[in-house]
């Protein structure tokens, strides 16, 4: 059975959007009003609320009206603010597809960022996609951790996870996946080497 290792995607491959500011603007409030509603809802984005469902609540919160056309310009900028990947997280991604082990993503993220990932260049690396939307359940949900495992036909303890937040590592960890909390890529790799995953 192989050993997978599985990375989340915000902030490990890409860096945080910086999108928001220029969204606020957009919809003509502060900036600090447009991020507290965002971020409020934001989990049962990553859950599956739909797009223009989720956009209604963020501007019910922050001061500001959305119809069907705001909420497809909102989730547009929200989604390409998200794919400004790290190079050298993506040269790590690169260097373990070579050595020929098996990949796979795990990402809380809203369906239409599951799209988008599909589609970037880099998404070859992955054998699997887990996309928490998909699936109505977001890390660290102790049933995220089946689904993946079920996902990827492995049972947890074959597989090492990294993830940049502390509360999904320990998700991992309870769930029986080997776990390292992302701090960049040198220690990741470090981490990795001590696993065996990569060569010394």
């Amino acid at each position: 059975m192989p050993h997978w290792t599985v990375f989340d995607y915000g902030e490990v491959l890409c860096h945080a959007s910086t999108a928001l500011p220029d969204m606020a603007a957009s919809v003509g409030v502060a900036t600090a009003d447009f991020e507290a509603g965002y971020w409020a809802v934001r989990d049962a984005y990553d859950r599956g609320m739909p797009d223009e469902v989720y956009w209604t609540e963020v501007g019910r919160r922050a001061g500001f009206g959305v119809d069907a056309r705001r909420a497809a310009e909102l989730t547009e900028a929200d989604v390409a603010g998200w794919l400004d990947t790290n190079p050298a997280s993506l040269a790590l991604i690169a260097e373990l597809a070579s050595e020929g082990v098996p990949l796979a993503l795990l990402s809380n993220a809203p369906a239409s960022c599951g799209v988008a990932f599909a589609a970037q260049p880099w998404a070859r690396y992955f054998r699997h996609l887990v996309i928490s939307a998909d699936h109505a359940m977001a890390k660290p949900d102790a049933e995220m951790w089946r689904v993946l495992a079920e996902r990827l036909d492995a049972r947890t303890s074959d597989c090492r996870f990294l993830d940049d937040r502390e509360d999904n590592v320990a998700g991992a960890t309870a769930a029986g996946l080997g776990a390292h909390r992302w701090t960049g890529v040198v220690p990741a790799r470090a981490w990795l080497v001590e696993q065996g995953v990569l060569p010394g």
